[in-house]
């Protein structure tokens, strides 16, 4: 089984309020594991690959802006 490897955007510089995303699995599981980077030994959300994918489109789209 190969293990997720969780990495944090290059765009988040937020004093560590952020997610890590493991997108190695996507291919061979089809999933992508995400987490809370402040808790990296707790639990991770297993999200379908193209789940993931379609919020991630949705972010670059501006469809989640808050204010």
């Amino acid at each position: 089984m190969t293990e997720p490897q969780f990495f944090t955007s290059s765009y988040s510089d937020n004093g560590g309020n952020c997610v890590e995303v493991a997108a190695n699995l996507a291919i061979t599981d089809g999933i992508i594991p995400v987490r809370d980077s402040k808790n990296p030994t707790g639990p991770a959300l297993a999200l379908p690959a193209s789940a993931f994918a379609a919020f991630v489109a949705g972010v670059k789209r501006g469809e989640f802006r808050v204010g």
